[in-house]
């Protein structure tokens, strides 16, 4: 399981800017049944476990209150620099099922766009999914291969999904298609 180790925060309104300038970005975390509580986690760790896991797996975050199961649930970024200036963690029950937004992974190659110079379209670039936080996909995979003609397209049904997931899209949705432009 992928792990985040955060400090507690204890300054807030205008100090924040020099935390964030020494590589620290500011956080808090919460819960159904946990008390929100303000941290700090280092910039360049909280990068590499957000594009591991993104928004749909569950982390461990090492507080100084103890380990807890989170879901990235949102993160702020600056507009100029793309870097992230503030994070929240959603506290996760291990029984209790959660909605989210899975991205998709588009894999392969579809002969229509190869041989016949379809261009591909991608419709949905994810889906929202309810599943256990141990069951939870980083992400879809969607074999496009099976795209042989310039009308072919891929539904939410014609998907592979994980067990357990259950997908609360409608099932009749195009998720990706071949079009001649």
């Amino acid at each position: 399981m992928i792990s985040l180790v955060a400090e507690k925060r204890e300054i807030f309104g205008k100090q924040l800017k020099a935390a964030r300038a020494g590589g620290r970005v500011p956080a808090v975390v919460y819960g159904r049944k946990a008390k929100p509580t303000s941290l700090f986690v280092k910039l360049q760790d909280f990068k590499k476990v957000f594009a591991a896991a993104g928004e749909s797996l569950v982390i461990t975050l090492k507080s100084p209150a103890g380990e807890e199961s989170v879901l990235i649930h949102d993160v702020a970024f600056h507009p100029v620099t793309s870097e992230p200036i503030h994070a929240d963690f959603y506290v996760v029950e291990k029984d209790v099922a959660l909605k989210v937004k899975v991205p998709l992974e588009f894999l392969g190659v579809s002969p229509a766009v190869k041989e016949l110079g379809g261009t591909l379209v991608k419709v949905l670039h994810e889906l929202e999914v309810a599943a256990l936080p141990q069951d939870l996909p980083s992400a879809i995979k969607v074999d496009i291969s099976p795209l042989t003609t310039l009308e072919s397209q891929i539904l939410i049904q014609d998907l592979t999904l994980p067990k357990n997931i259950k997908i609360l899209n409608e099932p009749n949705e195009v998720v990706v298609s071949v079009t001649v432009v």
